[in-house]
């Protein structure tokens, strides 16, 4: 008979729907004001750390959702932001010691309240962006001229150190200032043509990414070599991505969903971090450096003294992780500026995490002549971290940057080594890893800072939530109650058909974890109008079919047939002009061609085979001698 599906296209639409339901149902639940720990140096967080939380939340009497560690991260729930402020307030001043401070990060942020066990089947909430959950904007500007100047820095160090291994007579060897505009230049001044020419040849041969010209202005014979525009491009480019890495690895530290981390222009970032209620922590992560530095062990005098105040002069007292003294020589053998290259691994002899580092020429000759001197004797190394902070000075806040020194790692210096080797010492592999990111943009990618701040409060966000589903409320109410009186129980079928368009859109969504903006918002309220068209296309045809004496099973089923060509081209080309916004636009745009996107195909299945269903079932099989349709 005709308008009747199988029962296995029943029960895959209706698996399609209950799936729709429960995978959009995650986002019914909210979010509650939480507090995240987690570890910057082992790879979790441990159960003496939640029940020294939970002692003092309970002698604070302060009250609490929960308190789990997941992930390895301590998550605690609170009922509103009132007892989350307080609970972090004493966290800073109660929880750890001074020396413990440093080991964890502890962020403000917003924790799906979604229950355990539909979380456990991946059903999670979206994502909300910055214009509707609150947060902060940062727009960070790299310092480019110091990128090219710390590159021509490498480069005069190396070209001195070439001529002297080659034997090449040389009066100076000086980088020019960097001017923007101008590429970095390095300037060979040598005593004969001839010995400019010997330069030239073993300069050419090692660095071929310089173009070198000679220069016999002053009666010198001088060699000048600048960087070509293909090393300079490359310098520029590895300034930035490093940046977005570093950036990257530290967000991951304050718990954010969905963070916005991009490069906008040729010397910008912009850090979007949604749900993020403790700017001043952000940024102070954010802005931190590190960088190592290696020292020689003071073995001839007596740490205790030193710890009582007596420090020998030529040596400076420093302290171990754990606390221990540990007595250091003033002079540093090698500096984070040395350090060319650093990548994380594991020691091959005793599987401890480690930090691989390459040295330029200058540093890698300090380090061999040191290493080479002092075999037997202890090398310590020092981590170093520059974190901006903000202190209140006569009511006034000041901003400062506190300094943390402390020695990772202390050994025996067995055989000497120069340009390359390993750091041990680090407590994780995560650590080991943070590291080498924090070594590698301190020593080759530049400097940024913080051109521009935006913070979006949760209550604007929380009205643009407001404003952008009571838009799409008020388009759905209206368009719903047009069908229903224009096309009476098809058009009753249609709104159900829509109603389960807009919750498909939302469950898949859902499950891409994709970031809903004020942009995407839009997208919603478009697909609700244009999904209503294919619907309006097939009742039309229905109602010409009836118009023209066919049967009114006849009627379902070729208005059904027929509009579907018109139904599909239409809905292709919208998806070509959504897929050509995603591919070409940028940020918002793209956020709104991807709600278009999806929504054109959820509406397609549902404005066809959902109402086609509901139809079937109120019409199909059985003798209609008239349809409701207006």
């Amino acid at each position: 008979m005709q308008n009747q599906y199988p029962l296995w296209k029943y029960l895959f639409i209706a698996l399609i729907v209950l799936a729709g339901a429960f995978y959009s149902a995650p986002n019914l639940f909210g979010e509650d004001p939480a507090i995240q720990i987690t570890s910057t140096r082992t790879d979790k967080v441990g159960l003496p750390v939640l029940g020294d939380l939970e002692a003092l939340l309970q002698r604070h009497s302060i009250p609490y959702k929960s308190i789990v560690i997941a992930d390895g991260k301590l998550l605690a729930r609170f009922n509103n932001t009132d007892d989350q402020i307080k609970a972090k307030t004493h966290i800073d001043e109660e929880l750890f010691k001074d020396s413990e401070k440093r080991a964890f990060s502890v962020a403000l942020n917003l924790a799906p309240s979604t229950p355990a066990w539909m979380t456990a089947v991946s059903a999670m909430p979206m994502y909300l962006g910055l214009d509707l959950r609150g947060g902060v904007h940062f727009l960070m500007e790299v310092d480019m001229k110091a990128a090219i100047s710390q590159a021509v820095e490498r480069y005069t160090g190396d070209v001195r150190s070439l001529l002297r291994e080659k034997k090449v007579r040389y009066v100076s060897v000086e980088r020019r200032p960097y001017i923007p505009g101008q590429r970095g230049t390095v300037e060979i001044t040598l005593g004969t043509s001839e010995e400019r020419s010997a330069a030239r040849s073993v300069i050419a041969k090692e660095y071929n990414r310089l173009e070198l010209s000679e220069d016999d202005s002053g009666g010198k014979a001088m060699l000048i070599a600048r960087l070509s525009e293909a090393e300079e491009r490359e310098v520029r480019s590895f300034a930035i991505k490093q940046n977005i890495v570093t950036l990257r690895n530290r967000v991951n530290g304050l718990g954010v969903a969905e963070p916005v981390i991009q490069q906008q222009g040729q010397d910008r970032i912009v850090v979007q971090l949604p749900g993020v209620q403790d700017t001043a922590h952000a940024k102070e992560l954010l802005g931190a450096t590190a960088t190592l530095e290696y020292r020689l062990v003071d073995t001839e005098h007596d740490v205790q003294a030193a710890v009582e105040g007596r420090v020998p002069a030529g040596s400076q007292l420093y302290r171990e992780r754990k606390g221990t003294p540990v007595l250091l020589k003033r002079g540093v053998i090698v500096t984070g500026d040395q350090i060319t290259d650093a990548s994380s691994g594991v020691d091959q002899q005793n599987g401890q995490p480690a930090v691989y580092v390459t040295l330029d020429s200058k540093g890698a000759r300090k380090m061999g002549e040191t290493t080479k001197e002092n075999i037997g004797k202890p090398m310590a190394v020092v981590y170093i971290e520059n974190v901006p902070e903000t202190k209140m000075v006569d009511g006034q806040a000041v901003k400062t940057t506190k300094r943390i020194e402390e020695v990772i790692n202390t050994a025996t210096i067995r055989d000497s080594f120069s340009k390359r080797f390993q750091t041990t010492g680090l407590d994780s592999t995560t650590e080991a890893h943070t590291l080498a990111l924090l070594l590698r943009a301190g020593a080759l990618a530049a400097p940024i800072q913080i051109v521009e701040e935006r913070t979006v409060g949760p209550s604007l966000g929380a009205e643009n939530i407001s404003k952008g589903f009571n838009s799409t409320l008020y388009g759905f109410c209206a368009i719903a109650i047009f069908m229903t009186i224009y096309y009476l129980a098809f058009g009753f079928v249609s709104v159900l058909a829509l109603s389960i368009n807009l919750m498909l859109l939302i469950a898949v969504l859902s499950l891409m974890q994709a970031t809903l903006t004020l942009p995407g918002m839009a997208g919603i309220a478009l697909t609700v109008g244009m999904a209503i068209d294919s619907n309006v296309l097939i009742f039309e045809r229905i109602r010409e079919e009836l118009r023209n004496g066919n049967t009114p099973q006849a009627s379902i089923h070729a208005g059904y047939e027929r509009a579907w060509a018109t139904i599909f081209d239409s809905n292709i080309t919208i998806l070509i002009a959504g897929i050509a916004l995603f591919l070409l636009g940028s940020g918002p745009i793209r956020g709104f061609a991807v709600v278009l996107c999806i929504g054109i195909i959820t509406s397609m299945f549902s404005a066809v085979l959902v109402s086609r269903a509901l139809i079937n079932l109120i019409y199909g099989g059985r003798k209609v001698s008239k349809l409701a349709i207006g």
